[in-house]
Protein backbone atom coordinates (compact mmCIF):
# COMPACT_ATOMS: atom_id res chain seq x y z
CA UNK A 1 0.00 0.00 0.00
CA UNK A 2 1.14 3.57 -0.16
CA UNK A 3 3.78 3.99 2.00
CA UNK A 4 3.03 7.97 2.42
CA UNK A 5 -0.82 7.46 3.14
CA UNK A 6 -0.02 4.76 5.91
CA UNK A 7 2.54 7.85 7.42
CA UNK A 8 0.19 10.17 7.26
CA UNK A 9 -2.80 8.06 8.81
CA UNK A 10 -0.57 6.86 11.78
CA UNK A 11 0.18 10.58 12.04
CA UNK A 12 -3.10 11.12 12.59
CA UNK A 13 -3.90 8.10 14.88
CA UNK A 14 -1.36 9.24 17.25
CA UNK A 15 -3.12 12.77 17.56
CA UNK A 16 -6.40 11.14 17.94
CA UNK A 17 -4.84 8.43 20.38
CA UNK A 18 -3.17 11.36 22.80
CA UNK A 19 -6.12 13.67 22.54
CA UNK A 20 -7.81 12.61 26.22
CA UNK A 21 -11.40 11.55 25.84
CA UNK A 22 -13.26 8.35 27.80
CA UNK A 23 -10.08 5.88 27.13
CA UNK A 24 -7.63 7.88 28.53
CA UNK A 25 -10.77 7.98 31.20
CA UNK A 26 -11.29 4.71 31.44
CA UNK A 27 -7.46 3.63 31.31
CA UNK A 28 -6.78 6.07 34.08
CA UNK A 29 -9.56 4.50 36.32
CA UNK A 30 -8.36 1.22 35.73
CA UNK A 31 -4.42 1.85 36.40
CA UNK A 32 -5.62 3.11 39.82
CA UNK A 33 -7.24 -0.19 40.20
CA UNK A 34 -4.08 -2.32 39.09
CA UNK A 35 -6.08 -3.65 36.17
CA UNK A 36 -4.35 -1.80 33.09
CA UNK A 37 -3.24 -4.75 30.99
CA UNK A 38 -6.81 -6.44 31.12
CA UNK A 39 -8.36 -3.26 30.76
CA UNK A 40 -6.27 -1.46 27.89
CA UNK A 41 -6.75 -5.45 25.72
CA UNK A 42 -10.43 -4.63 26.12
CA UNK A 43 -10.34 -1.34 24.64
CA UNK A 44 -8.28 -2.68 21.90
CA UNK A 45 -9.96 -5.53 20.86
CA UNK A 46 -13.11 -3.30 20.71
CA UNK A 47 -11.13 -0.78 18.15
CA UNK A 48 -10.21 -3.70 16.38
CA UNK A 49 -13.89 -4.91 15.81
CA UNK A 50 -14.97 -1.84 14.89
CA UNK A 51 -12.23 -2.20 12.15
CA UNK A 52 -12.97 -5.16 10.97
CA UNK A 53 -16.45 -3.69 11.25
CA UNK A 54 -16.28 -0.63 9.03
CA UNK A 55 -13.65 -3.52 6.41
CA UNK A 56 -16.66 -5.54 6.43
CA UNK A 57 -19.08 -3.10 5.22
CA UNK A 58 -20.98 -3.35 8.73
CA UNK A 59 -20.42 0.30 9.90
CA UNK A 60 -21.87 1.65 6.66
CA UNK A 61 -24.96 -0.10 7.51
CA UNK A 62 -25.45 0.69 11.05
CA UNK A 63 -24.52 4.26 9.98
CA UNK A 64 -26.96 4.71 7.14
CA UNK A 65 -29.56 3.22 9.48
CA UNK A 66 -31.22 5.99 11.55
CA UNK A 67 -32.75 3.62 14.31
CA UNK A 68 -29.72 1.57 14.80
CA UNK A 69 -27.45 4.45 15.24
CA UNK A 70 -29.66 5.79 17.77
CA UNK A 71 -30.34 2.29 19.17
CA UNK A 72 -26.14 2.30 19.77
CA UNK A 73 -25.84 5.74 20.72
CA UNK A 74 -28.23 5.42 23.57
CA UNK A 75 -26.89 2.39 24.59
CA UNK A 76 -23.06 3.48 24.31
CA UNK A 77 -23.87 6.29 26.05
CA UNK A 78 -25.94 5.29 29.06
CA UNK A 79 -23.11 2.83 29.75
CA UNK A 80 -20.78 5.39 29.70
CA UNK A 81 -22.90 7.34 31.96
CA UNK A 82 -22.97 4.28 33.84
CA UNK A 83 -19.31 3.88 34.46
CA UNK A 84 -19.14 7.84 35.31
CA UNK A 85 -21.88 7.74 38.19
CA UNK A 86 -19.95 4.37 39.09
CA UNK A 87 -16.98 5.88 39.87
CA UNK A 88 -18.04 9.06 41.21
CA UNK A 89 -20.28 6.70 43.67
CA UNK A 90 -17.26 4.75 44.87
CA UNK A 91 -15.08 7.50 45.23
CA UNK A 92 -17.48 8.85 48.01
CA UNK A 93 -17.59 5.87 49.35
CA UNK A 94 -13.85 5.58 49.29
CA UNK A 95 -13.53 9.25 51.40
CA UNK A 96 -16.53 8.15 53.73
CA UNK A 97 -14.84 5.15 54.86
CA UNK A 98 -10.89 5.12 54.92
CA UNK A 99 -9.75 8.77 54.36
CA UNK A 100 -8.69 8.91 50.33
CA UNK A 101 -7.42 5.44 50.85
CA UNK A 102 -6.48 4.18 47.34
CA UNK A 103 -6.46 0.94 48.12
CA UNK A 104 -10.16 0.71 49.22
CA UNK A 105 -11.96 0.16 46.38
CA UNK A 106 -12.78 -3.54 45.48
CA UNK A 107 -10.80 -4.08 42.87
CA UNK A 108 -12.51 -5.79 39.79
CA UNK A 109 -11.61 -9.02 38.15
CA UNK A 110 -9.05 -9.25 35.21
CA UNK A 111 -12.78 -10.68 33.56
CA UNK A 112 -14.74 -7.62 34.46
CA UNK A 113 -12.18 -4.80 33.53
CA UNK A 114 -11.22 -6.56 30.25
CA UNK A 115 -15.34 -6.49 29.35
CA UNK A 116 -15.59 -2.95 30.75
CA UNK A 117 -12.85 -1.49 28.58
CA UNK A 118 -14.28 -3.14 25.74
CA UNK A 119 -17.79 -2.26 26.04
CA UNK A 120 -16.11 1.55 26.25
CA UNK A 121 -14.94 0.87 22.85
CA UNK A 122 -17.58 -1.29 21.31
CA UNK A 123 -20.83 1.09 22.33
CA UNK A 124 -19.20 4.13 21.23
CA UNK A 125 -20.63 4.75 17.91
CA UNK A 126 -17.99 7.64 17.47
CA UNK A 127 -15.13 5.15 17.00
CA UNK A 128 -17.01 3.45 14.19
CA UNK A 129 -17.98 7.05 12.04
CA UNK A 130 -14.37 7.75 13.19
CA UNK A 131 -13.03 4.73 11.26
CA UNK A 132 -15.82 4.78 8.49
CA UNK A 133 -14.83 8.67 7.77
CA UNK A 134 -11.42 8.17 8.38
CA UNK A 135 -10.14 4.41 6.27
CA UNK A 136 -11.42 5.01 3.00
CA UNK A 137 -9.68 8.39 2.67
CA UNK A 138 -6.61 6.60 3.29
CA UNK A 139 -6.93 3.78 0.89
CA UNK A 140 -5.52 3.76 -2.66
CA UNK A 141 -7.11 2.42 -5.04
CA UNK A 142 -3.64 1.98 -7.39
CA UNK A 143 -2.57 -0.18 -4.69
CA UNK A 144 -1.40 -4.03 -5.16
CA UNK A 145 -3.57 -4.68 -2.29
CA UNK A 146 -7.44 -4.55 -1.95
CA UNK A 147 -9.15 -1.59 -0.63
CA UNK A 148 -10.28 -3.79 2.16
CA UNK A 149 -6.70 -4.95 3.05
CA UNK A 150 -5.38 -1.53 3.13
CA UNK A 151 -8.33 -0.46 5.78
CA UNK A 152 -8.01 -3.13 7.77
CA UNK A 153 -3.86 -2.98 7.41
CA UNK A 154 -5.05 0.93 8.96
CA UNK A 155 -7.02 -0.13 11.55
CA UNK A 156 -4.42 -2.81 12.59
CA UNK A 157 -1.90 0.37 12.74
CA UNK A 158 -4.23 2.29 14.34
CA UNK A 159 -5.01 -0.54 17.62
CA UNK A 160 -0.87 -0.63 17.44
CA UNK A 161 -0.39 3.08 18.08
CA UNK A 162 -3.44 2.98 21.01
CA UNK A 163 -2.11 0.42 23.05
CA UNK A 164 1.10 2.35 23.27
CA UNK A 165 -0.55 5.25 24.51
CA UNK A 166 -3.46 3.68 26.46
CA UNK A 167 -0.74 1.09 28.31
CA UNK A 168 1.42 4.39 28.94
CA UNK A 169 -1.91 6.17 30.24
CA UNK A 170 -2.88 3.71 32.00
CA UNK A 171 0.74 2.10 33.83
CA UNK A 172 1.58 6.25 34.69
CA UNK A 173 -1.30 6.73 36.48
CA UNK A 174 -1.00 3.51 38.57
CA UNK A 175 2.54 4.57 39.18
CA UNK A 176 2.00 7.85 39.90
CA UNK A 177 -0.76 8.55 41.54
CA UNK A 178 -1.36 5.36 43.75
CA UNK A 179 1.28 6.62 46.15
CA UNK A 180 -0.85 10.02 46.09
CA UNK A 181 -3.97 9.07 47.92
CA UNK A 182 -5.49 12.87 47.57
CA UNK A 183 -4.51 13.21 43.92
CA UNK A 184 -5.63 9.83 42.72
CA UNK A 185 -9.05 10.64 44.34
CA UNK A 186 -8.86 13.95 42.44
CA UNK A 187 -8.05 12.29 39.23
CA UNK A 188 -10.64 9.71 39.73
CA UNK A 189 -13.55 12.31 40.11
CA UNK A 190 -12.45 13.76 36.97
CA UNK A 191 -12.53 10.56 35.17
CA UNK A 192 -16.02 9.71 36.47
CA UNK A 193 -17.13 13.71 35.63
CA UNK A 194 -15.39 13.24 31.52
CA UNK A 195 -17.41 9.40 31.24
CA UNK A 196 -20.66 10.50 32.97
CA UNK A 197 -20.86 13.63 30.80
CA UNK A 198 -19.34 11.92 27.44
CA UNK A 199 -22.41 9.48 28.13
CA UNK A 200 -25.17 11.84 28.67
CA UNK A 201 -24.15 14.27 25.63
CA UNK A 202 -23.85 10.74 23.51
CA UNK A 203 -27.46 9.88 24.78
CA UNK A 204 -28.78 13.89 24.28
CA UNK A 205 -27.12 13.80 20.68
CA UNK A 206 -28.68 10.72 19.69
CA UNK A 207 -32.31 11.89 21.16
CA UNK A 208 -32.25 15.36 19.88
CA UNK A 209 -29.72 15.50 16.99
CA UNK A 210 -26.29 17.55 16.53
Amino acid sequence: MDLALLLSFWGLSALLACTPGVDWAYAISAGLQRRAAPAVLGMLAGHLTAAVAVTAGLAAIIASSGWMLTAISCAGGLYLLWLGVRALLSLRRRHDSTAWDTHATPVPTRRAAFLKGAGVSLLNPKVFLLFLALLPQFASPSASLPIGGQMLVLGLVHVATCAVVYVAVACGAGAVLSTRPLAAAVVTGASGVVMAALGAGVVAEAIVGP
